[in-house]
C-alpha cells in the first residue's frame, strides 16, 4: 500500500516539474484554431471527422494531445509536437533539410499520419489517435516557438518577465499573450476569423514546408527583438498581437485545408 502511494507521489511530482517543452498555444490557443478550422471544412470532411470524433468537436479534440501527457503510456508522442532548428535556413535550404529529415518530429509524424488517415481500412482506434494528433500538431507548428532553436529548447530556457511574473519566451507565446486578450476561445475565434476565399485558397495551397518556414522566420524575428530577462508587457502585446492572431488564423485555415484533402 505504501509502495503504491509513493509511486503515485513520484509520478505526480514528475508531471508537475517536467519541463513543458512540447506545450504550444495552451488550451485556449488550440481551441481557437480548432474552432476556426471547423468553419472551413467541406461537407464530406465534416462527416468524416464526425464519424471519427463522434460528439467531440475539432476545437475540443485539439487539446487531447496535451491532456494525455499525464499518461506515461503516451510519452512516445512527446517529440511529435515540434521541430527545432540549430541554425537559420533559407527556404530552399529548409526544403533540403526536410527531405533528409529522419527524426521523430512534427514534420515526419504529420506526413506519416496524413498517409495513414487516407487509408480506407485503418482501424478506428488509429483513426482517432491520428486525427487528434494531426489537429494538434498542425496547430502546434504555427506557434513560432515550436519551430525555434534547439539550444534553448524552443525558448523554454530563454527567461523573460511577463509583467511582474517570471516566465520564458515559450510560455509567453503558448498562453500569456492569448490570455492577455481576455476572450473565450469562441469569442477570440469570432474576432479574428475573417478571410477571403482567395486568401484561404492561397494559404491552403502552401505545402507543409512553407508553414514551417514562415513560423521559423517569425521565431527568428522574436528572438532578434527580445532580450534575455527583458520585461514584456503592454508594448510587447501591442507589437506582436497581430502576428499572434495571424498565426492562430493560419493554423485554422491550414488545418481545414489539410482535413479537406485527407477526407476528399
Amino acid at each position: 500500500m505504501k509502495t503504491t502511494f509513493f509511486k503515485k507521489l513520484i509520478l505526480a511530482a514528475a508531471i508537475i516539474y517536467a519541463p513543458l517543452y512540447s506545450m504550444a498555444w495552451g488550451d485556449k490557443g488550440h481551441r481557437i484554431a480548432g474552432q476556426i478550422a471547423s468553419t472551413y471544412l467541406t461537407p464530406k470532411a465534416r462527416l468524416a471527422v464526425k464519424a471519427i470524433l463522434g460528439n467531440e468537436s475539432v476545437a475540443m479534440a485539439s487539446t487531447w494531445a496535451d491532456f494525455i501527457k499525464s499518461d506515461p503510456n503516451y510519452n512516445y508522442l512527446s517529440s511529435w509536437h515540434y521541430i527545432d532548428f540549430d541554425k537559420p535556413y533559407t527556404y530552399p535550404e529548409l526544403q533540403t533539410f526536410l527531405k533528409q529529415d529522419t527524426s521523430v518530429d512534427a514534420y515526419t509524424k504529420l506526413n506519416f499520419m496524413v498517409g495513414e488517415l487516407k487509408k480506407k481500412n485503418l482501424a478506428q482506434d488509429k483513426k482517432l489517435l491520428y486525427l487528434r494528433m494531426v489537429i494538434h500538431i498542425v496547430e502546434d507548428i504555427h506557434q513560432p516557438m515550436h519551430t525555434a532553436h534547439t539550444d534553448d529548447k524552443g525558448g523554454n530556457d530563454f527567461k523573460v518577465m511577463w509583467f511582474k511574473e517570471e516566465s520564458n519566451l515559450h510560455s509567453v507565446w503558448d498562453s500569456k499573450l492569448i490570455e492577455f486578450q481576455n476572450l473565450s476561445y469562441t469569442e477570440y475565434a469570432n474576432a479574428i476569423n475573417f478571410t477571403s476565399p482567395a486568401q484561404r485558397t492561397a494559404w491552403q495551397q502552401e505545402p507543409l514546408s512553407k508553414w514551417l518556414f514562415d513560423s521559423k522566420e517569425l521565431a527568428e524575428n522574436i528572438y532578434a527583438n527580445t532580450k534575455p530577462s527583458e520585461v514584456l508587457n503592454y508594448r510587447y502585446n501591442f507589437k506582436y498581437v497581430g502576428v499572434l492572431n495571424q498565426q492562430l488564423l493560419k493554423a485554422g485555415v491550414h488545418l481545414a485545408g489539410l482535413l479537406n484533402q485527407i477526407f476528399a
